[in-house]
């Protein structure tokens, strides 16, 4: 069953890390990601060595971890262990089995749920405010949030910019009926639906009014392949009805989808920055800092880097690290940007020996 995102739901998800530091309207585009599930005794969650990504939450009920065959460790809900993610290194470390008569549980795709988090923690204003979507009729700015957020374009830019592709979005109305691109004419924008209809089209020597290829709806995207590609549109894309477009220029997309230079290590070489003379840091909430970590690790939330920043030492090479490698590529980009020798984790944490311990 998904959840609707009502304010039990939403209080529900509190209880639990990293949700329990989200702001109202990202937790809302997770809830409304989320399925809460029950398994019956005996049922498997997952099994050792599963690489899938999915994350669970225990709600109620008790299951046994295991390894090879033997119980390693238990967890039953409401306890502190089943406030973080069931086993949520990958590949799983252990195989989770129900011992309860049943249990209920949460379930999220892990990419979708990063993203989010980090999108979190790196959006340092209001959505409505930078756009207006406040006006009657227009749709709630977590309805085109949590569609884009689910978009393959959306999840190649780099988290370190996913700021700036926001404050460089500019809001264009249209009328049912309007062309916004032309088959064969120049590549210049990305554009994003946020209320509306679009109709894409490709004219042909047998067709001249063109084939119908696909209708677009909110949170879908178009355009980027013409960018991308350095080619003219390949396709007419015309507005079904009254709506409104975000619109990313040619030079911003190509400036913003660039990989920041960042420096990636492996879990070998980060001990080894550390031991001579290094510093982790750990940029995760402090609930999921608490559940593990490097050893000597400093935890310094994504959030409040920039206030930290006058207590670190330029001298210093710093390995900076989070579960999977996109909150902290986040972290050390603003630290290189700032003259900083910081190097990220490659993979993150939940894929190292840390996180199966």
């Amino acid at each position: 069953m998904e959840l609707s995102g009502n304010s039990k739901e939403l209080a529900l998800l509190k209880t639990f890390s990293p949700l329990d530091a989200m702001r109202p309207e990202n937790l809302l585009t997770l809830a409304r990601r989320m399925r809460r599930l029950q398994a019956p005794r005996g049922r498997l969650l997952f099994t050792e060595g599963d690489e899938e990504k999915h994350t669970f939450y225990l709600l109620s009920g008790t299951i046994d971890l295991m390894s090879e065959g033997e119980v390693v460790g238990t967890v039953r809900s409401g306890t502190p262990k089943s406030k973080n993610p069931l086993a949520h290194a990958l590949p799983r470390p252990y195989s989770a089995v129900v011992t309860s008569d049943r249990i209920e549980y949460l379930h999220i795709d892990s990419e979708f749920l990063d993203v989010v988090v980090t999108w979190d923690q790196t959006g340092s204003y209001k959505v409505s405010e930078l756009r207006g979507i406040d006006e009657e009729n227009q749709p709630a700015p977590d309805d085109w949030m949590t569609a884009l957020l689910q978009s393959k374009a959306f999840h190649r830019i780099p988290p370190a910019n996913l700021q700036a592709v926001f404050m460089r979005l500019q809001r264009i109305d249209y009328r049912a009926g309007e062309v916004v691109i032309k088959q064969g004419g120049e590549g210049d924008c990305l554009y994003i639906i946020v209320k509306g209809t679009c109709l894409v089209t490709r004219e042909t020597p047998l067709n001249k009014e063109g084939i119908k290829l696909a209708e677009l709806r909110m949170g879908d995207t178009f355009g980027e392949e013409a960018l991308i590609s350095e080619t003219r549109r390949n396709a007419t894309v015309t507005m079904v009805t009254d709506g409104c477009l975000m619109r990313l220029a040619k030079e911003d997309f190509r400036k913003l989808l660039h990989e920041p230079l960042l420096h990636w290590v492996d879990f070998d070489e980060a001990k080894r920055i550390a031991a001579s003379g290094g510093q982790w840091i750990d940029v995760r909430l402090p609930s999921e800092f608490e559940h593990y970590r490097a050893e000597g690790a400093a935890n310094i939330p994504l959030y409040s880097l920039r206030l930290k920043l006058a207590g670190l030492d330029r001298n210093r090479h710093y390995v900076v690290c989070c579960d999977t490698g996109r909150r902290s590529s986040a972290c050390a980009y603003i630290l290189s940007e700032r003259g900083f020798q910081a190097s990220v984790l490659k993979g993150g944490l939940s894929a190292t020996e840390i996180a199966r311990k």
